[in-house]
């Protein structure tokens, strides 16, 4: 068995060397490499943070500028809503059809359609998402919407007594015309505050490109004074003087005349006259009193068939002894082919005594 062995020991494989020949571990950078290396990954890593730094700020900023721009979008729209959608309709409401002819019932119901309309913008403005910089302007904005909501509520509350007679008619009339200061107060806050903060906050951020809605609610400030408004509603407030005793010496007018699309109206004879819409009948009378009359009211009135037609004004400052003339503009159109009455009537002012001679009744018929 002696060929099996060799020197007493058994053979043993010889290990094998790593392919590819070289033999043996990569020996580790000199320190120089290794400091460059490292060098240049934090440079990679510095330049990925400061691009996403600078892509974060970017879209922050951008999301801000855009945010800035949608909150102006939706000011404009709310606020054209409020024009366009509650103020127009309410004073075209006053000027004619239901207030005219003293149907009560619609026009409260009307304007409080129109209160209804209101409350939901309010709401919807609440509801606004408010960059910081213009939450000073959302302050005032929800102001001028709810100070025209608030008109329009209180307005239509005071409706029927102001179309009705009787003092209370007057009083009314007066409160309903302080809710157009109302109206008149949303315009100049929107104006001098709103639209400036928008326009402040706009400029601060670079904005340049936006348009800032203009609004007025109040179409004249012709509505603030209660004997125009009485007009529109077909009711009257009597002449006022400032307060103290009347003055000595005669008060009073004595209707002389009065015209409609220039031609005169006669008190014995039936007036035919051709039917339009918002007729001005031109009215002429004389302060026969020895003092000046201020806030002289005339009215015409249309009736006896169906609904009286009616129309009001306040001529301001009559002279004692000279002559004047009122522009009375009727608030609807006369009923056509039916026979009625036109009554005409400076309304007695403070010491007047004698009345029969400021009035007077035109039969009439209106045609097509």
């Amino acid at each position: 068995m002696s060929f099996f062995e060799e020197g007493g020991q058994a053979r043993r494989p010889r290990p094998r060397r790593p392919a590819g020949g070289g033999g043996g571990v990569a020996a580790p950078p000199d320190p120089q490499t290794a400091r460059i290396r490292q060098g240049v990954a934090a440079g990679v890593i510095l330049v990925v943070i400061i691009l996403l730094v600078v892509g974060i700020r970017g879209c922050m900023n951008s999301a801000k500028l855009n945010s800035l721009r949608e909150y102006n979008s939706n000011v404009r729209s709310l606020v054209q809503e409020s024009d366009d959608q509650a103020g127009k309709p309410f004073f075209e409401a006053l000027s004619g059809g239901a207030a005219a002819s003293g149907d009560t019932a619609n026009l409260e119901t009307q304007v409080n359609q129109l209160r209804i309309v209101s409350e939901e913008l309010v709401a919807r403005a609440r509801k606004l998402d408010v960059p910081d910089d213009m939450k000073p302007a959302q302050t005032d904005f929800l102001l001028v919407l709810e100070l025209r909501r608030d008109g329009l509520r209180k307005i239509a509350q005071k409706l029927p007594t102001a179309q009705a007679t009787g003092g209370s008619s007057q009083a009314a009339i007066v409160q309903i015309t302080g809710q157009m200061e109302q109206f008149l107060a949303s315009d100049v806050v929107y104006s001098q505050r709103v639209a400036p903060l928008i326009r402040t906050a706009l400029d601060g951020n670079g904005i340049h490109d936006q348009t800032i809605a203009n609004s007025q609610f109040l179409p004249s400030i012709q509505w603030l004074d209660a004997s125009q408004v009485a007009t529109r509603l077909g009711g009257s407030v009597t002449s006022t003087q400032s307060s103290g005793p009347v003055a000595p010496g005669s008060h009073g007018h004595a209707l002389t005349s009065t015209s409609v699309n220039g031609t005169d109206l006669s008190t014995g004879t039936a007036n035919r006259i051709k039917a339009a819409p918002n007729l001005t009948f031109t009215v002429n009378f004389e302060n026969q009193g020895s003092n000046d009359e201020h806030n002289v009211v005339v009215k015409v009135s249309i009736e006896g068939a169906g609904t009286p037609v009616v129309g009001q004004t306040s001529v301001p400052t009559t002279s004692a002894g000279s002559s004047a003339t009122a522009e009375v503009p009727l608030q609807g159109t006369p009923p056509v082919g039916k026979p009625v009455t036109i009554n005409v009537v400076v309304q007695p002012v403070p010491g007047e005594h004698q009345t029969d001679n400021n009035k007077a009744s035109y039969p009439a018929l209106f045609t097509q």
